[in-house]
């Protein structure tokens, strides 16, 4: 990873987050590309619910970092990577950029969340160059697909926190579309264990894994991913009804549908298992009689 003493980071990042109406000026009513990035959720100085576009060029203007990144998967290692820093992004067109939870939404309708916990931590990038070269010259991602239109990284990895076997996981999606500034407490609060469980309960540890790992791909109402096809509630409902086929699911998919997309958690252990069914039960109750069955 490329240093710098502190003193020049803190003044670089002032500079680099300083808000100014001609950062505000490059967002456009209109997409005018394909490569165009979508921002949308809470902006600064438009109407609420409206949608943005930045054009790649204008991203390339923003202060941008350079690293070397040996523990991102969906790179080699010793890969270069320059992109901008999600927390200048919020700075410069959040609403609220002090309170705003990032959301990045991917092509495949897959979400991933960077509160502003995980952002301190670890400093996610929007990347924009890789090895020097523009998007037409980026790698395949591991599925043969593109990584773009937009992918986000960081300069380097390591767990801040530990929920029995869950390590903190790396967010790092590619196929990024579009990103949106949110208020935390409005979309985790659509997964919201009911009855306030106390801190270190199994219900309040399995919350905390699910919202960083199932919400991305399983939703509650119009929030989270939807990229599994099977919402909260259906999760619920499993995890009630037929919690062996549940735990299964989570330790590994293909044994319970060998076409299954979802990679499995083979270390969580027995305790991990329980906190995670607990945790979901309570859901199943909200759920429609049309949700009885779910899928990985």
């Amino acid at each position: 990873m490329l240093r710098a003493p502190a003193a020049f980071l803190a003044a670089a990042l002032f500079l680099a987050t300083a808000t100014t109406p001609e950062s505000k000026s490059v967002l456009n009513a209109e997409r005018a590309s394909p490569d165009d990035l979508e921002l949308g959720g809470q902006l600064a100085g438009t109407p609420a619910g409206a949608t943005r576009y930045i054009r790649y060029k204008d991203l390339l203007r923003l202060p941008l970092e350079t690293h070397i990144v040996d523990d991102d998967t969906n790179f080699p290692r010793g890969t270069r990577i320059t992109g901008v820093a999600l927390d200048v992004l919020a700075s410069r067109f959040a609403k609220y950029p002090d309170e705003t939870l990032i959301v990045a939404i991917c092509d495949d309708k897959y979400r991933s969340n960077f509160p502003r916990d995980y952002r301190a931590a670890h400093h996610p990038l929007l990347v924009l160059r890789i090895n020097g070269k523009s998007r037409d010259g980026w790698p395949k991602s591991e599925y043969g697909g593109s990584l773009g239109p937009y992918l986000i990284s960081h300069p380097f990895f390591k767990p801040s926190f530990k929920v029995l076997s869950h390590d903190d996981e790396p967010q790092i999606p590619f196929g990024v579309l579009r990103i949106e500034f949110r208020r935390e407490p409005v979309v985790f609060g659509a997964i919201l264990p009911p009855g306030n469980p106390p801190p270190g309960s199994p219900i309040a540890q399995g919350f905390i894994i699910a919202r960083q790992d199932c919400f991305r791909c399983h939703n509650s109402g119009e929030e989270g991913g939807t990229m599994a096809g099977s919402s909260w509630q259906q999760l619920g409902t499993m995890a009630q009804d037929n919690p062996r086929r549940f735990r299964a699911i989570i330790r590994n998919p293909k044994s319970v549908s060998p076409n299954a997309k979802m990679p499995g958690q083979p270390g969580y252990d027995g305790a991990t298992l329980d906190a995670l069914t607990a945790y979901f039960k309570p859901f199943a109750k909200a759920a429609p009689s049309s949700e009885k069955k779910a899928n990985p």
